[in-house]
């Protein structure tokens, strides 16, 4: 390697070791009470899901071995995307091999240099960097604000423009105003594009998520989601007409150009939906989670942000802080994510609460004591600061 490069990376990684935002990769052992993960049923660890994989996998084979367009498409991806799609109330579903990918495909099969994108300034990284491949117009609206999206759509002459939003906002919890996209992006004759990756499983009557069946595709034309958090299993997938659809196949690169999703993954993922429909008691039990920590944090004056979802942040405010709490968890056997820039803004570190089916009451109490102890460590230092 050249000195220049050396001296490059060097450079990013005493800046980031300086500025505490330097991430390193935690082996999850058994034995860990697990709170910053996505699986939010629990269905990860469900042995069924587990098993429809294994019979998945005897039955298929462990790969796909090509692309979809090649010869790795096989009757059990069909019968997933015909799953999605009546799950979603969509004519269509399309499988993607992750979230990311799903996003960038969109964005770059929809977008050129003659399209405004209007995203929300707290959307995930994913759309940020999609749009940016799309080679767009791109303007970032502020959270959850349809008069700052009025201004901006309004002010546009793009005659193709697109209104991208988290569905559920993946360091926040807060859940996206649907119903005042839907009709903003309508009066300004915009495509609306909800990424509900964080909402499918877990919200909405049928737990299709915030969008799902409750609004149709004429309303939000393009609804993305994955199956690596509620559902238990990985990748995603587009739902929406078929003209949508076909137009992903043809130019979506990320989907033309990558292997299928393993077959395994698909069979799992079936039986994970038909768990997630016929097993309201799950989501229940995740809601009553949800309540009964925020009841306890609110009281122990732990700085909770809104949310309703199983995302519960607490802003802590700087990295060494945040850090140091998520440390004193960690020696606790309790894991949790110590969220820093660039992921969050500047002064927003948190750590990042995520609740499961599974978690116990006494689970959440120990989460809780731990919490309270940092609280207290903290409160018996600050004369000394």
């Amino acid at each position: 390697m050249s000195e220049a490069w050396q001296q490059l990376l060097a450079d990013a990684r005493a800046h980031r070791q300086q500025t505490e935002r330097w991430r390193t990769r935690q082996v999850a052992k058994s034995n860990t009470l697990n709170f910053a993960g996505n699986d939010y049923l629990g269905l990860a660890q469900d042995p069924r899901v587990s098993e429809a994989q294994a019979a998945g996998a005897r039955r298929y084979g462990a790969g796909a071995g090509a692309s979809h367009l090649v010869s790795g498409h096989l009757e059990i991806h069909d019968a997933l995307e015909e799953t999605l799609a009546r799950w979603t109330g969509r004519e269509r579903a399309l499988l993607f091999s992750t979230g990311y990918m799903a996003n960038l495909g969109v964005l770059q099969a929809l977008a050129d240099r003659h399209t405004a994108i209007f995203q929300d300034r707290l959307n995930h990284a994913s759309l940020i960097d999609g749009a940016a491949l799309s080679g767009a117009r791109s303007r970032r609206f502020h959270h959850r604000d349809a008069i700052d999206l009025k201004s901006l759509l309004a002010r546009s002459e793009c005659a193709h423009k697109l209104v991208v939003s988290d569905g559920v906002f993946s360091m926040d919890g807060d859940i996206a105003d649907i119903a005042t996209l839907v009709e903003v992006s309508q009066q300004h004759s915009a495509w609306l594009m909800i990424d509900d990756a964080h909402g499918v499983g877990v919200l909405g009557d049928n737990a299709s998520g915030c969008v799902g069946s409750t609004w149709n595709s004429t309303d939000v034309p393009i609804l993305v989601g994955t199956l690596g958090k509620a559902l238990g299993t990985a990748g995603a997938f587009v739902a929406g007409d078929t003209e949508l659809i076909d137009h992903l196949i043809q130019f979506s690169r990320s989907y033309v150009y990558t292997t299928a999703q393993p077959p395994a993954i698909a069979a799992a993922t079936i039986k994970a939906l038909e768990i997630v429909q016929g097993e309201p008691a799950l989501r229940a039990q995740l809601n009553a989670n949800i309540a009964y920590f925020r009841h306890e944090a609110l009281h122990l004056g732990l700085p909770l942000s809104d949310s309703a979802t199983p995302i519960q942040p607490l802003i802590l405010g700087d990295e060494t802080r945040t850090l140091g709490w998520a440390l004193q968890l960690q020696h606790k056997g309790i894991q949790v994510g110590a969220i820093r820039p660039p992921t969050v803004p500047k002064g927003e570190s948190r750590l990042r609460v995520t609740l499961s089916a599974r978690h116990q009451h006494d689970d959440i109490d120990q989460l809780l004591a731990a919490l309270h102890h940092c609280q207290h460590q903290e409160a018996l230092c600050s004369p000394c600061a």
